[in-house]
């Protein structure tokens, strides 16, 4: 090593003890990675596990960069709380470090200003942020051309081979090609096997000699951890694998962090361990920033037993004694899970893992699926109604197609990246450039969705090593062909965790979980656009449903069990406990006028269901029974999800008779409500033809 290069790592060790406190030391690959970017100038891809070290390496460098007369370090980084966590340790270094995210929307002309002046050593931004009209083409083209280095946390996102992949991730491939001479680019994750390396090596690569991957260094290391022991526990029903685990919380280590796969099973679990007594909260993507900053701190602090979190607790936090990782349904990927259990553990010499599958597993890895990039018919309707000179928003565009705004949103900005739709200040235009529907490489995608929700499935009855079936999943380079038990693991060990469960706390779990009725908030606003399909409804609802209930959501903990096994047989008269279920809903319901007729939605699927429903609610509560609102004959079925077409195909959909003679409101039935538009359309002619208030009934909501 030469003198220059001795002094160079000196001083990073040096920052690393300011960093990680005074007996910290550079590993051998933290020092590779600093010199290659510090010296060398190049672009490296660091693969390795959580707690590895992989922030230090980029606060190291882009101090010793600044050192050097460099321009300030831009770190994309995908969450708030990862922000946040890595801004406290820019501080430690002795970085000032500034981030621009939703959160701190009025800060950002502060922070361009501060840029402007020379006083930020790194800023942290969302990949949303790339393409925002004015940080693009104001703030970003001096970041490109004076950048001291571009990091890329998270760099899994950037392929769409990996377990999280986000659209907005894909805009790096541009900023890393239009970066200017040796700005070197650093890319880090803990979760990518062969595949996502390659591609993500791939893309970082373009530029310079103009050869994909050649400029990429690729550091990958062992992802062993020692600390944590896996297991996973068998229980066939949900309530009993929720009053399992309340019987058991108190006794893992420490505090942690309990995943669930949907934002209703979050609400429903942190209820029911809250009433046990236990200190926990819900913590989802629907929950506000700012009360996520506090759950994340009370965690920290050790000031709540656990979070019950979806996915939207998984990268950047960043709490080294964590105590227990556990997941109440499967995740539909090996790597993803890996991702997550890998919060635990980081700086303790035991961490408990545990993985609680159910049988709904695989219908809500299925439900996540179906909302995948869509099909090409639907995508070049997009490209059709794009404008090349006058912007259009989302929300002008949303009725003009087949789509969701969410979905909508996500194939403007993969189309945006592909060079065929740019985002302007207010709203999207097309560019008039050919575009290829990759159709081979979504259907790519599909197998290797499907390849990994088996290997999830296959990783719960392995009788193999667990840390060795999933360190194989990730392509570890340091796994070698021979078997490598961990040695803690429920296998190695032979000690499967206890899977009985008091029965009064079962029945305590389902007295709690079971309780039936969940409101049903009715529609207030009509879709943009509709005139566009010869609809002349805007604005306000004025005309449409009460607030309604339903018996529960497909995804409960509770009712969502008996509902999903309900709807997934065959049709035929309403069971005997839903009646009574929904009886109890209907008596809690603290209505102004109580109905005076039920009248059920005629079911395409499920009409003994329905009807039958209908007949029993109308004989138990002494209703005039209004028998079965028909469709139209040879009216189309409404499938479309984007909300202006449904309203558009649900207009005319019924047979309303010319006039309603019933004093009083109608409580309406149907059996399952997913975006509401059915029962407010319904509702609406009901009340044309002179019913008053109209009260929707349904069994069951998909969220």
């Amino acid at each position: 090593m030469t003198s220059a290069a001795t002094d160079l790592r000196s001083d990073a060790e040096s920052l690393l003890r300011e960093l990680a406190g005074p007996h910290a030391r550079l590993r051998d690959d933290q020092w590779v990675a600093i010199e290659a970017l510090v010296v060398h100038r190049r672009r490296a891809l660091v693969v390795q596990r959580t707690g590895w070290g992989k922030s230090a390496v980029y606060f190291i460098s882009a101090r010793l960069l600044r050192a050097r007369g460099h321009g300030p370090t831009v770190i994309v980084s995908p969450l708030l709380a990862l922000m946040r966590n890595q801004v406290e340790s820019a501080a430690r270094a002795g970085v000032r470090a500034a981030t621009i995210n939703s959160g701190n929307v009025t800060e950002w002309d502060e922070i361009h200003q501060r840029i402007a002046d020379g006083d930020v050593d790194v800023l942290l931004v969302s990949p949303e942020r790339l393409n925002n009209p004015d940080f693009r083409d104001q703030v970003l083209p001096a970041l490109a051309a004076d950048a001291g280095l571009v990091v890329v946390d998270e760099a899994h996102c950037v392929s769409d081979w990996g377990h999280d992949f986000r659209p907005d991730y894909r805009r790096i491939r541009t900023l890393v090609a239009e970066l200017g001479d040796g700005i070197p680019v650093l890319a880090t994750t803990a979760t990518a096997n062969d595949r996502v390396v390659a591609d993500v090596s791939a893309q970082l690569g373009v530029g310079g000699d103009g050869s994909a991957g050649a400029e990429t260094l690729v550091l990958r290391g062992g992802l062993e951890r020692e600390s944590l022991s896996l297991a996973v526990v068998r229980i066939d029903e949900a309530t009993k694998r929720a009053a399992w685990l309340g019987q058991r919380l108190h006794s893992l280590p420490g505090s942690g962090i309990i995943y669930t796969l949907t934002v209703s099973a979050a609400r429903d679990l942190a209820g029911l361990l809250a009433d046990q007594g236990h200190v926990v909260a819900a913590y989802t993507g629907q929950t506000d920033p700012a009360e996520r900053e506090q759950l994340e701190a009370d965690l920290l602090d050790n000031r709540v037993k656990a979070l019950v979190a979806t996915s939207a607790l998984g990268m950047g936090f960043d709490k080294p004694d964590l105590g227990f990782v556990v997941h109440l349904g499967a995740p539909s990927s090996p790597i993803s899970y890996y991702q997550q259990v890998g919060r635990a553990g980081r700086s303790t010499d035991r961490a408990e893992v545990v993985l609680l599958p159910g049988h709904e597993d695989r219908q809500i890895w299925s439900y996540f699926a179906s909302v995948a990039f869509p099909r090409e018919h639907v995508v070049r309707r997009v490209l059709e109604v794009l404008d090349l000179e006058r912007p259009q928003s989302t929300q002008a565009l949303e009725p003009l197609v087949e789509l969701n705004r969410s979905r909508l949103e996500m194939v403007l900005k993969v189309l945006d990246v592909d060079g065929a739709v740019r985002r302007v200040r207010g709203g999207w235009i097309g560019t008039g450039q050919p575009w290829v529907y990759d159709a081979a490489r979504y259907e790519r995608l599909e197998r290797a969705r499907a390849s990994e929700q088996q290997a999830m499935v296959d990783y719960q009855s392995t009788t193999m090593c667990r840390m060795e079936f999933l360190r194989r999943q990730l392509d570890d380079p340091l796994l070698g062909d021979a078997a490598a038990p961990c040695g803690r693991c429920d296998n190695c060990t032979g000690t499967t965790p206890d899977a009985t469960v008091d029965e009064e706390a079962i029945a305590r779990a389902r007295a709690r979980l079971d309780r039936p009725g969940v409101d049903l908030a009715p529609r207030k606003q009509w879709p943009t656009g509709l005139a566009k399909l010869g609809v002349s409804l805007s604005g306000k609802i004025t005309d449409g449903p009460e607030t309604g209930r339903v018996l529960g959501r497909l995804s409960d903990l509770g009712w969502g069990q008996r509902l999903r096994a309900l709807f997934d047989g065959p049709d035929g008269p309403v069971p005997d406990a839903v009646v009574d279920a929904a009886i109890t809903v209907l008596a809690a319901w603290d209505w102004p006028e109580r109905p005076t007729a039920v009248l059920a939605l005629e079911s395409g699927t499920r009409p003994q269901l329905v009807s039958s429903l209908s007949a029993r609610l109308a004989q138990v509560g002494r209703l005039t029974d209004l028998g079965t609102l028909r469709r139209t004959p040879g009216h189309p079925p409404v499938s479309a999800a984007n909300s202006a077409y449904r309203v558009a195909g649900l207009a005319g959909a019924w047979l309303v008779p010319d006039s309603i003679a019933v004093d009083g409101p109608i409580l309406l039935v149907d059996d399952l409500t997913d975006t509401g538009w059915t029962l407010t359309m319904a509702a609406r002619e009901l009340r044309a033809a002179g019913a008053g208030a109209v009260l929707p009934f349904a069994l069951a909501s998909v969220s």
